[in-house]
């Protein structure tokens, strides 16, 4: 063997070195051993400088996982011991915690099922325990339980208007507005609301301005002669007064208040016809709602 030719300095070290590791692990061996065999212990754990001592705690193996418990929860108000009694992990509910610190609300059951790691099966465990308070629950819901309705809107499937009949467009209310043919309560909250941006309808066909108005409604409406319109001051208006109407855009409104301020008072619209954000159509359709 190539080691009895080795110098015996050199042999003695290689012995050493073979020695100290078989040596090494056999302590690590019986180590390992005697770990997994110890029993559970009691570990007192020091308070202050007085040598007293806080309540035991305890170091164990892991054995079998505490068996769930099933009892009415709400998850915007249960604590952590509650959670962990529902069989939820522990990185599970600090990700509710961390929702709810971050304003997170659950308003009804399934929001729950959002809960990162949550299987359906374990969701449709708890899915019956869940409680909602009502204070979680949205604001809307609460008020149209409890608030009376207006007798106006009393009607759910209101008697529609004979193809004779007409709606005055500038004084009807949405209950009105919901007899008109293909008109419900989306789109009679959208007439009153565009009817408010831009002061009054001066014709019909301006209803098609409303994305996908029914074109067969338009008939059912009227505007009778004399209707006057809520007008806006060109010359009184700031930028971002200006810009509210659904007729004046940004631009425009900066090319109004660039005109005043260089040309003074604007006696009429033709006197913005120059610029490039006044073309002929936006003049007059404007035109209705101004005054100088």
């Amino acid at each position: 063997m190539k080691f009895f030719y080795l110098q015996k300095s050199d042999r003695y070290v290689i012995t050493w070195l073979l020695f100290i590791i078989v040596a090494a692990m056999a302590v690590i061996f019986l180590t390992d051993s005697r770990q997994d065999e110890e029993p559970l212990q009691e570990v007192a754990v020091p308070k202050g400088s007085e040598g007293k001592y806080q309540e035991k705690t305890y170091t164990y193996n892991q054995g079998q996982p505490r068996q769930p418990e099933l009892f009415p929860f709400d998850p915007n108000t249960a604590d952590s011991t509650q959670l962990l009694r529902l069989g939820l992990q522990p990185w599970q509910v600090v990700n509710i915690y961390k929702y709810r610190a971050a304003g997170g609300v659950y308003r009804k059951p399934r929001d729950f099922a959002r809960l990162y790691g949550l299987t359906l099966k374990e969701y449709r465990r708890l899915e019956p325990y869940i409680r909602i308070s009502e204070e979680n629950l949205p604001a809307d819901r609460y008020f149209y339980k409890y608030e009376p309705i207006e007798e106006r809107d009393t009607l759910k499937y209101p008697v529609k208007l004979q193809p004779e009949e007409r709606v005055v467009l500038n004084s009807a209310d949405t209950a009105q507005l919901r007899k008109v043919p293909g008109i419900g309560s989306f789109f009679a909250r959208k007439i009153v609301d565009y009817r408010e941006r831009l002061g009054g309808y001066y014709r019909v066909q301006q209803l098609l301005e409303i994305e996908d108005f029914p074109e067969t409604a338009v008939m059912f409406f009227i505007i009778p002669d004399g209707t006057e319109y809520r007008k806006m001051n060109l010359n009184r208006l700031s930028l971002n007064e200006l810009k509210r109407h659904p007729y004046i855009n940004f631009y425009q409104a900066r090319e109004i208040v660039d005109f005043r301020r260089l040309h003074g008072r604007i006696e009429n619209l033709q006197q913005l016809s120059l610029s490039k954000d006044f073309p002929p159509e936006a003049i007059e359709r404007l035109e209705p709602y101004v005054e100088y």
